[in-house]
């Protein structure tokens, strides 16, 4: 039976579904990352005055509303790599640098993150290949910093930057992701039109 179902629905129908789930996904990890957060300022005892360096760790071309489908499923894809790459780099930095001996609620958390950003990235990536065909996408890890600081406290900080950074990433995720069902029926009914136009030209 499910296999039935799948095999009648066109690749826009997948798409949505696809879509509707990434967006669940999104939604969930914005929670998870709103817990970390909270969970690693009560850690580093920082206060509501902490704050991080302006501008963007992830890289990727600027937002524009001229952008298709396929090219904002592979700007979101892209910083969502970068995201993973940083964040996996900040959980090493913070076991060598911090000890990573505990494992109590933040590290459970820390973890739940970067696997739920790991789901978001497979959803995400199923889409991007939905709209182009066969995609593997690398992260460009070309000027981010996945070094991190030397002293201590700009460490903390760097850490705590990361994980805002996931945080941003995860909330424009949920707003490109819940406007891309639009888009593609939109795409579905052109390619539609088109192929009448088609047959009655031939016709």
């Amino acid at each position: 039976m499910a296999d039935r179902r799948t095999r009648g629905m066109t690749g826009s129908d997948l798409s949505r579904t696809t879509a509707a789930r990434a967006t669940a996904i999104a939604e969930q990890l914005r929670y998870e990352c709103s817990i970390l957060l909270e969970l690693y300022r009560t850690k580093e005892s920082f206060t509501a005055e902490v704050t991080v360096a302006d501008g963007r760790l992830v890289s990727v071309p600027p937002p524009s509303s001229q952008l298709d489908t396929r090219d904002k499923l592979w700007r979101l894809h892209s910083a969502l790599l970068q995201c993973r790459s940083l964040l996996e780099r900040a959980i090493a930095k913070e076991e060598e640098e911090l000890g990573g001996g505990m494992k109590g609620e933040y590290e459970a958390q820390r973890r739940m993150v970067k696997e739920r950003l790991s789901l978001l990235l497979i959803n995400t990536g199923e889409l991007l290949k939905a709209v182009d065909g066969t995609v593997v996408l690398t992260p460009d890890l070309e000027g981010l910093e996945l070094d991190g600081p030397t002293i201590l406290f700009e460490l903390k900080l760097w850490v705590y930057r990361i994980f805002k950074e996931v945080d941003y990433w995860t909330k424009t995720a949920i707003t490109t992701l819940q406007g891309l069902p639009t888009v593609i029926a939109k795409e579905r009914a052109g390619t539609t039109r088109r192929a009448r136009s088609t047959r009655s030209a031939r016709r």
